[in-house]
């Protein structure tokens, strides 16, 4: 006798990095991305989708992870042999539709959009392979008043969150100025090559890892707690003290002032030509913010902004959350920056071989809404859950049906138990549903021409002053019969009693 063969079962888990979010986390999404999309629409800009994948090409490389595999992308190849990846972020896809569309689209283009975005990276707290943004992005503005627009919106954006002044900051530099130092201190190689971008992710990280940390990186190299080890950039002693002094002095009581910052910068970029164009930008920027009512309690210089992707070409920007919170397991986390931007006037040229000068905002949705959370100042929007009726005769569908449809018809949450239990597990149900009402009718009932309204919101408070089972059975609270043609004004009753009252 042959020996039965063992059946395979899939192991039902979510992939490491992703996560999958219930009913009230995606209603809180949904509340995140209708306050943003407001103040996008207040500053002029107009919705735009673009597919989730593109070609590969079209993407660019321009992401940090460069020892990971496809450099941080999720790539395959499609039946005609060509490359395709799912979206990093909007801004790529973005300058491909404008080189796609550039005669027809009025110059600037402003847009937004939201969706999901993908990454093939080591996965953090709040930090996902698949997460949420919401980009905002001006094409055909070359001034600095498009990059400082961006900074005061996402100023804005994040107190129409809740999150109060003093709880965070964006925080501004400018790329030109790193250009400034790195030639003034004598390292080679254009900007975008490899020992350029591994000093920018250096400093980036001077929030994380304080100095000894990011003198690692510009140096040898750093190994975390977890073992893996970092190459560093290989500057000489010199070079790395020179960079720290430079990333120090935008930090600190200095920072409160914008001008004194762009002073300590000026002396560090000396005279390089690319430094001091970056300082009148951002000299630029801080008059607008300061005539706009911005002060570095909402927007500061700060010299480790520098962002970590490779297509920036002039002010950078990030929106950090100040304030520490605890995870689950009660250790303390710094979420640090919730959004970012900056210029990228190279994106759009990649396609036409033209410049075509662009800014833009992006929120991290995702790694946001896990911050509110855990501060707990997520607006969680409260859906009443549905009025449920029981199905108690499967000959009388057709009259459970109307009642549901009526209750549909005016505006009420609804429906009809479809699950071919009894009337225990009916109720089980509709208190699991956390149902206002369970609407019932019998053989009884509906030979009197009635329905049961069950109040189950009464009925659970009820039943936690009430101990003894006799009284509850005898008392019967929280029902009541009604005529089964008053049954939409009953329910509409009922539930009122429920809403909290205003006025």
């Amino acid at each position: 006798m042959s020996k039965k063969e063992k059946t395979f079962r899939p192991k039902a888990r979510v992939p490491k990095g992703l996560r999958d979010m219930p009913a009230a986390l995606v209603r809180a999404e949904q509340g995140m991305l209708a306050r943003i999309r407001e103040v996008y629409e207040r500053y002029g800009f107009d919705p735009l989708e673009t597919s989730a994948f593109e070609y590969a090409d079209a993407l660019g490389k321009f992401l940090p992870d460069e020892d990971r595999p496809n450099e941080g992308v999720f790539s395959f190849q499609d039946d005609d042999e060509q490359w395709l990846s799912l979206r990093y972020d909007l801004t790529a896809p973005l300058a491909r539709y404008v080189a796609e569309n550039y005669d027809a689209l009025p110059k600037p283009f402003r847009r937004y959009q939201t969706g999901p975005v993908w990454r093939n990276e080591k996965p953090g707290p709040g930090r996902y392979r698949q997460f949420t943004q919401f980009d905002a992005d001006t094409v055909a503005a070359p001034g600095a008043a498009a990059d400082a627009e961006m900074c005061m919106m996402g100023a804005d954006c994040l107190e129409a969150l809740g999150i109060p002044r003093g709880s965070y900051r964006i925080r501004a530099n400018n790329r030109k100025v790193l250009d400034g130092l790195l030639e003034t201190i004598g390292l080679d190689g254009e900007p975008g090559s490899a020992t350029y971008m591994t000093v920018l992710r250096a400093i980036d990280k001077y929030d994380r890892l304080g100095r000894q940390g990011v003198e690692l990186l510009l140096g040898p190299g750093r190994k975390d707690d977890s073992g893996d080890f970092t190459k560093g950039a290989g500057l000489s002693p010199s070079q790395t003290t020179a960079v720290l002094d430079y990333v120090e002095s935008g930090v600190g009581e200095g920072a409160t002032d914008r001008k004194l910052v762009l002073e300590g910068w000026r002396k560090v970029v000396g005279d390089s030509v690319i430094g001091r164009e970056g300082i009148g930008e951002l000299a630029e920027m801080d008059a607008l913010f300061t005539a706009a009512g911005y002060g570095t309690d909402r927007i500061e210089f700060n010299s480790w902004i520098v962002r970590g992707l490779g297509y920036y070409t002039g002010p950078v920007f990030e929106s950090d959350l100040l304030f520490e919170v605890k995870d689950e397991k009660g250790n303390p986390v710094r979420f640090g920056s919730v959004g970012s931007g900056g210029r990228y006037d190279g994106l759009v040229e990649r396609f036409k071989g033209v410049k075509v000068p662009a800014t833009g905002f992006s929120i991290g949705v995702s790694r946001l809404q896990t911050a509110l959370e855990l501060l707990g100042k997520l607006d969680i929007e409260t859906v009443e859950a549905p009025v449920v009726v029981l199905t108690l005769d499967a000959a009388s569908m057709a009259g459970y049906q109307s009642m549901v449809s009526e209750l549909r018809a005016a505006g009420i949450r609804a429906e009809m138990y479809l699950g071919g239990s009894g009337m225990k597990a009916q109720m089980k149900y509709a208190d699991k549903r956390g149902a206002p009402i369970a609407v019932i009718e019998g053989e009884d009932e509906r030979a009197k021409g009635e329905v049961t309204l069950k109040d189950l919101i009464l009925g659970a408070e009820m039943s936690k002053e009430i101990e003894d089972n006799t009284a509850w059975r005898e008392g019967q609270p929280a029902q009541i019969s009604v005529p089964r043609a008053r049954l939409v004004e009953e329910v509409r009753a009922m539930l009122a009693r429920h809403r909290p009252h205003h006025g």
